[in-house]
């Protein structure tokens, strides 16, 4: 399952800064029908995505109904991406070995 979308950074402050990029609510929507099939718990969504030429795995967090991608340092810096930056997101779910 593969999407290709464009999102906002945006920053949450917990114990410390964390950067995400909200899945639109349409690809969100196709995620959840394939979520049992992907999660290896709590929700999570494990996923492969490249943002610019930076190809990363994670884990999309469930979020009011939708998700949110993960935009580690090693992505964000390299691009100097911070809050309300403009992305162009490349990502697959990865399913789960021997499931589907």
């Amino acid at each position: 399952m593969r999407f290709v979308f464009t999102g906002r950074v945006i920053e949450w402050r917990g114990p410390s800064p964390y950067y995400f990029v909200p899945v639109p609510d349409e690809e969100s929507a196709d995620i959840r029908e394939v979520a049992a099939l992907a999660s290896y718990g709590w929700g999570v969504i494990p996923v492969e995505a490249t943002v610019g030429e930076v190809v990363f795995t994670t884990s999309l967090f469930p979020k009011d109904g939708g998700y949110l991608l993960p935009l580690k340092n090693a992505v964000r810096k390299p691009r100097g991406l911070v809050a309300d930056d403009e992305v162009r997101v490349e990502m697959s779910v990865r399913l789960q070995p021997g499931v589907g």
